[in-house]
């Protein structure tokens, strides 16, 4: 099912599978923000849960038993529920199954919720552990954003501004979706990244605790972008699919399994640990102009 939110500046809708948002329109501008789940790439916004990126061979342990799950594990991909919802907010929730246990042995709450504040979607996540043990997870976005906003310009005509001048190297992603042990240069004393369809041909571009915590879309030839919120998330993804004309900006906390790990959950890089009964949440927002 497809639900809207709106308020006086934006419509959005989302689906209750995932809980994935895929529109964003501006009342003033006329303008949909988001990729439009084309062929080059069939999503819009999955939620990363309860893994961001690829595990070393697809499987991880815990207590001394294996167990394997997907890219980016199963939330994705699951039906949620919609818990509350008024005009300008919904929040969707998903549970532990018999069937989640079988491959992510934890009992979980996982709640996401979107809500409108003038012009800025606020998105939240919510984590609550109703096991009896700690409970280990990663969480992260996965938006893709329109480049071009207007169809008089083109993907190049657009660049990235961070809020802070970057020294940050790329962390490649091998072939088989691992993190590699070496980093490369990517940003030296700058807060611009142009946009080129080549900056995506080798996978995403993976950072490691930027200095920034905004991230905006802009061109020098029209007036129209985007600016995006993600403070408290460690890692951060740029991606787009071969050729496409769409950047997703992707806050993560967690990240693809490191190609020297050695597959144990619990030593996982930035996994998060929560204890029983405990709550734990992330938010973003991305304000439309």
């Amino acid at each position: 099912m497809e639900y809207q939110i709106e308020n006086d500046q934006l419509i959005v809708k989302i689906k209750s599978k995932g809980a994935e948002l895929f529109s964003i329109v501006s009342k003033q501008t006329k303008l949909e923000y988001m990729w439009g789940a084309e062929p080059a790439w069939a999503k819009s916004s999955p939620v990363l849960f309860p893994i961001v990126g690829t595990l070393k061979g697809n499987t991880y342990t815990y207590q001394n038993k294996s167990y394997s799950l997907p890219r980016h594990g199963f939330a994705r991909d699951e039906a949620f529920t919609v818990e509350h919802s008024q005009k300008e907010s919904i929040t969707f929730l998903l549970t532990s199954t018999i069937a989640s246990l079988e491959k992510y042995p934890f009992h979980f709450e996982l709640r996401i919720s979107y809500h409108l504040k003038q012009d800025e979607l606020h998105t939240t996540y919510q984590v609550n552990n109703s096991g009896s043990e700690e409970m280990y997870f990663s969480i992260g976005a996965h938006p893709a954003f329109k480049a071009p906003l207007i169809p008089a310009l083109g993907y190049e005509d657009y660049y990235l501004q961070f809020s802070k001048k970057e020294n940050t190297p790329r962390w490649p992603i091998t072939s088989d979706g691992l993190i590699d042990a070496t980093p490369t240069p990517l940003l030296a004393d700058t807060d611009r990244l142009d946009l080129k369809h080549e900056l995506f041909h080798a996978d995403a571009l993976v950072l490691k605790q930027p200095a920034s915590e905004t991230i905006s879309l802009k061109s020098d030839k029209d007036k129209h972008g985007l600016e995006f919120h993600f403070k408290g998330f460690p890692f951060l993804g740029l991606w787009a699919a071969k050729d496409a004309n769409f950047i997703c900006i992707e806050p993560w906390c967690g990240i693809a399994d490191a190609v020297t790990h050695n597959q144990e959950l619990t030593g996982k890089e930035g996994i998060e640990k929560l204890a029983p009964a405990a709550s734990w949440s992330r938010s973003w927002r991305v304000r439309c102009f």
